[in-house]
């Protein structure tokens, strides 16, 4: 005989609206409730029927994710498995599955989003990045539909909320240790200026290098994408310039590697010829041969859990006010930098 909510609300305890209002995740049912009818419904084999309550309560049950770009480029980057993971954690705690993006293109991407909302497939949507002049971010805004930015949105509307580090401070700081030590020529290599994060981090950097009088070379600025080609094609613009840069601020560790590859490959090396700084404090970072990375911890997988925290109480109560959460970042001062005073 098939066990019944009444048979795990006799194992726990408590009645059998109690056990509804705990599959349900009712805020109002204290943690210590929860626990018990959940290791009732545990010890007796007890599984609700989900998909009859999410069409009593509107629910899907599950949030999607969006990338930045399709998903087979994204995912070469180890930022993207990071901030997954922690959007997973959260998820798997409140019972949500993730629904990921897999458009090959931002046409692609877009049709996706709208089949999510349209279909009533997800409660909710996290981007995953934040781009200027955003379709699918104006799509969602006028749906008035529940999404959450990891990332700043490029414009400061009081209705997003949106879970980031402040990434102008933490490329001024690390701008500001490479002239410290000495270093009069820096470059900075980032991803597309239509992301916001890339233009925080650029004008932490331009911030830092002006305050000082130091020269700021529009090619010393290289835009590219933030793979390890990206940090190939741009050791290749840059160390072909009459004066190169003596120091680097490069906005993600994956870009990094592909610097310190292709300097090698042209008989430079860091931090002798090229001192480096980064972003990201991806686990690539500590074991890059040579040397280790000086690199921004950005707290990723946080980035991930607070995301997914924001959208599931905004998707559970649509009165939810925005919130902007700021992730604390810490560098982590390695072996890629070098004085030379």
């Amino acid at each position: 005989m098939a066990v019944t909510i009444k048979d795990v609300a006799k194992i726990a305890g408590v009645a059998p609206s109690t056990v509804s209002r705990v599959i349900a995740d009712n805020p109002r049912i204290s943690l210590d409730t929860k626990k018990r009818v959940r290791k009732a419904m545990k010890d007796l084999g007890y599984h609700p029927n989900i998909n009859a309550r999410n069409l009593a309560v509107r629910s899907s049950q599950a949030i999607g994710v969006i990338m930045p770009s399709s998903a087979d480029k994204a995912l070469q980057n180890p930022f993207f498995p990071e901030v997954l993971r922690g959007i997973g954690s959260f998820a798997h705690e409140t019972e949500y599955s993730l629904y990921v993006s897999t458009g090959g293109n931002e046409k692609e991407v877009y049709e996706e989003v709208q089949r999510m909302v349209n279909g009533n497939r997800v409660d909710g949507i996290i981007l995953l990045y934040s781009r200027i002049a955003d379709p699918i971010q104006k799509f969602l805004s006028d749906k008035k539909f529940p999404f959450v930015i990891v990332g700043k949105p490029s414009e400061q509307e009081s209705e997003i909320t949106y879970v980031d580090n402040d990434n102008f401070k933490a490329s001024k700081d690390l701008t500001n240790h490479l002239i410290e030590i000495g270093h009069r020529h820096i470059a900075f290599i980032g991803g597309s200026t239509e992301l916001t994060v890339t233009v925080d981090r650029l004008n932490g950097y331009k911030s830092a290098i002006k305050e000082s009088d130091l020269l700021l070379p529009e090619e010393y600025m290289i835009h590219t994408e933030f793979l390890k080609s990206g940090g190939r094609d741009a050791v290749e613009q840059l160390f072909t310039l009459d004066q190169p840069p003596t120091g680097l601020v490069v906005a993600d560790d994956l870009m990094s590697l592909g610097v310190i590859n292709t300097l090698e490959e042209i008989g430079l090396s860091c931090p002798d010829d090229v001192s480096l700084t980064s972003f990201n404090n991806l686990y690539l970072s500590e074991i890059t041969t040579p040397p280790p990375l000086t690199t921004v911890d950005i707290q990723i997988y946080n980035l991930g859990v607070q995301s997914a925290r924001c959208l599931i109480e905004k998707a559970k109560n649509k009165d939810e006010p925005a919130k902007r959460i700021i992730i604390p970042y810490d560098i982590k001062f390695r072996k890629s930098t070098r004085s030379i005073l």
